[in-house]
């Protein structure tokens, strides 16, 4: 029996007692499972999942890059497609994502049900070329976008969680070479795709996501990385993950299959973000391939992530919105709603204001990016605005609902942890 059967049986164990109740009944669950985990707080001990077997799909004679849509840079009205698309998302947002959240979080998992109902949402088709048995026939940055946002509006942290593995489609589908998108691309138009993430960031102060301590040195034909990476998405899940290092003194991203040799993970809880399971992940001497070729784009690479992020942002933050407008004409205090307040309807006007300067600064962004225009300073500029913004009306939705605010019993308390993501994480998605 080898090393991957081991962990294979190891996880069907761990998946098993998860989703039994007499843990419960006998009330051992917690300390079972900090005897299952014990020591990944003090060392990367968590296992990673069993190293995925990738088939190859269907030979194609060059790799497939998707053309620039034809739409105008900045039409802001929607295909009869993507409306539909935003319909069904708003419904699953609504009726899925936000009535599990809360459990998400104080649970600190993604549950499983999530993850199974969001699969037959198809989204992972939308990255995959249809050569290699997706749906995507051109580039839908918007369209990706929409999704992110619509998705954020049930819960910042599980849209997050969801959209990672379609981020790396995204990735391999936009600088794959023909041999990577062969090989990786057709498992994720399977009816159940790989879980996949990025790993960009790293525990530095001003962590500049262009000067890594993560290093890649070349040994013929493979890559071998070395060095630490901090708040990596479903991290020891992940079968196949896009780790960002240095190469020969530039930035790279280099393809990691899960289970891989000297690949170690430890828990990385953060103040948001919770059901995301984010880890540290530790590379020592890690054999990688490098993603793409000469047309690979860092600069890009970390825009469409960014632009990720700020959906998710904009989704969130009409969520509060949504929340506080209500909640602020139903709460009377000496004698009127409070919404009558100057003091309220002012601050309740501005989120608006924000909140619509946030979306038309990412669909402008996203809108160059799917036309194959020039986008970064209106990506940088996004991410400017979300980060201030976003936080912004996190804080706004806190103390409007006064006390409130401060408890579980609403969710914006959970909102507020969660957008202070925005001016955090650099990679993780992409669009």
């Amino acid at each position: 029996m080898n090393a991957n059967q081991i962990q294979g049986m190891g996880l069907g164990m761990l998946s098993r007692f998860a989703q039994s109740d007499w843990p419960d009944r006998f009330g051992v669950r917690k300390p079972v499972e900090r005897l299952l985990y014990s020591g990944s707080k003090t060392g990367f001990k968590l296992m990673g999942v069993a190293a995925r077997q990738f088939s190859k799909g269907p030979s194609l004679d060059k790799a497939q890059r998707l053309p620039a849509a034809s739409k105008g840079l900045f039409d802001l009205s929607l295909t009869e497609e993507q409306q539909m698309m935003r319909e069904t998302l708003q419904r699953f947002a609504r009726d899925v994502l936000r009535p599990a959240a809360h459990g998400a979080d104080h649970d600190v998992t993604l549950p499983e049900n999530i993850r199974s109902q969001a699969l037959e949402l198809g989204l992972n088709f939308y990255a995959v070329p249809e050569a290699l048995g997706g749906m995507a026939a051109e580039q839908s940055v918007v369209t990706n976008m929409l999704t992110a946002e619509d998705l954020g509006h049930g819960d910042f942290t599980l849209a997050a969680t969801i959209l990672a593995p379609m981020g790396v489609a995204n990735a391999l589908t936009r600088w794959g070479t023909k041999l990577q998108q062969e090989t990786l691309l057709p498992a994720f138009a399977e009816e159940v795709p790989p879980l996949a993430a990025i790993a960009v960031m790293e525990s530095e102060p001003l962590f500049n996501p262009s000067v890594m301590s993560t290093t890649a040195l070349r040994q013929g034909d493979e890559y071998v990385l070395n060095g630490e990476k901090s708040l990596v998405l479903l991290g020891a899940e992940a079968e196949l993950l896009l780790v960002a290092a240095m190469l020969d003194g530039k930035p790279a991203v280099f393809i990691v299959r899960g289970g891989s040799d000297g690949l170690s993970f430890r828990e990385d809880e953060g103040m948001g973000l919770k059901a995301a399971q984010t880890v540290k992940m530790r590379l020592n001497n890690v054999v990688a391939d490098k993603l793409g070729g000469n047309d690979f784009d860092y600069t890009t690479f970390l825009d469409l992530a960014s632009l990720a992020w700020c959906a998710l942002a904009v989704g969130t933050s009409q969520a509060v919105l949504d929340y506080v407008i209500p909640y602020c004409n139903d709460r009377v205090a000496f004698g009127e709603p409070i919404s009558h307040r100057q003091g309220v309807a002012f601050i309740i006007a501005d989120m608006a204001i924000e909140l619509d300067a946030m979306r038309i600064m990412v669909w402008r962004a996203a809108a160059l990016a799917e036309a194959g225009k020039p986008f970064h300073r209106e990506a940088y500029l996004a991410r400017l605005l979300c980060t201030e913004k976003a936080m912004k009306i996190g804080t706004d939705g806190v103390q409007l609902l006064g006390g409130h605010g401060f408890t579980k019993e609403h969710p914006v308390e959970r909102w507020y942890r969660d957008l202070r993501a925005v001016g955090v994480m650099q990679g993780g998605l992409h669009l």
